[in-house]
């Protein structure tokens, strides 16, 4: 059952003989992952470099580049783009001193990219800062298989009716627990603010909180929360999509709720 499952073909790669290379010093040089958004506004890409020792801080981190017109983000003829770091997590991939780095992307003249609304963001968030806004973050997804169908679903047909799958146990009533169990373990060793997960109302489809956050950590540790999704998906040979609406029809649809408050609400009384 398993093998027939709808999963990529890098995904069945000896793990094993990876094991054997991961486990080779690094002769004190670090790895680092750039993460950043690309022009869909979605979808994340990544590149890495080497540095001659650890970052202790984002402030020890180089500013870098890469081609735009390959991210639909800039122009063939003036592609340039800036890489500007902002956040800095532990690599869970490649385990420590290796570092995930969420960047910025700026243009050629220096200006925030059309996609890089962190920028604004920051600035509202600095405007407010006295009122210390706490932000909770509700990230539901579905895992497809390759094929795009969802995780565990018959090939021809559906499952049974929503009901007995919201905070389901039992192999048929989730799909793909070992993706979310591994998602949790990568964020909490990244240094995400991850608190949270459960099994959502269609089968296949789940949901991690990250959060409390104040100010503009919200967005950061977020996006990072989806980045290492995706990449501890792609071990596995599968997909998770944010599609409000994967499957037509009475399926349960899919969202990011946000939770908010501000010093003053949570005060006694407060919310009043």
């Amino acid at each position: 059952r398993a093998v027939a499952m709808s999963v990529s073909h890098s995904s069945r790669l000896n793990k094993l003989v990876r094991e054997q290379y991961m486990r080779l010093p690094q002769d004190g040089k670090v790895q680092v992952t750039y993460v950043w958004i690309d022009g869909s506004g979605e979808g994340v890409r990544c590149k890495s470099r080497t540095l001659d020792k650890e970052p202790k801080s984002i402030e020890d981190v180089p500013e870098w580049n890469f081609d735009g017109s390959s991210t639909a983000q800039a122009e063939g003829s003036n592609s340039d783009m800036f890489l500007v770091p902002v956040c800095m997590f532990r690599d869970p991939f490649c385990l420590d001193p290796n570092k995930l780095v969420l960047c910025e992307v700026l243009k050629y003249n220096r200006k925030p990219a059309e996609t890089n609304l962190r920028h604004t963001c920051k600035k509202v968030m600095d405007l407010v800062k006295d009122s210390h806004p706490w932000f909770g973050m509700e990230q539901e997804y579905t895992l497809l298989g390759i094929n795009g169908h969802p995780y565990g679903w018959p090939d021809n047909g559906f499952p049974g009716p929503q009901g007995p799958y919201y905070c389901g146990v039992g192999a048929d009533k989730v799909y793909g627990r070992d993706i979310v169990e591994s998602h949790y373990k990568a964020c909490l060793y990244a240094g995400v603010k991850i608190c949270g997960t459960n099994a959502e109302v269609m089968p296949s489809q789940w949901e991690f909180q990250v959060g409390p956050c104040e100010g503009i950590e919200m967005g950061d540790h977020l996006w990072m929360a989806r980045f290492i999704l995706h990449r501890v998906c792609e071990d596995f040979g599968v997909v998770a999509t944010l599609d409000p609406k994967p499957m037509t029809g009475n399926w349960n649809g899919a969202g990011c709720h946000t939770n908010y408050s501000t010093e003053e609400m949570r005060r006694e009384g407060g919310l009043k």
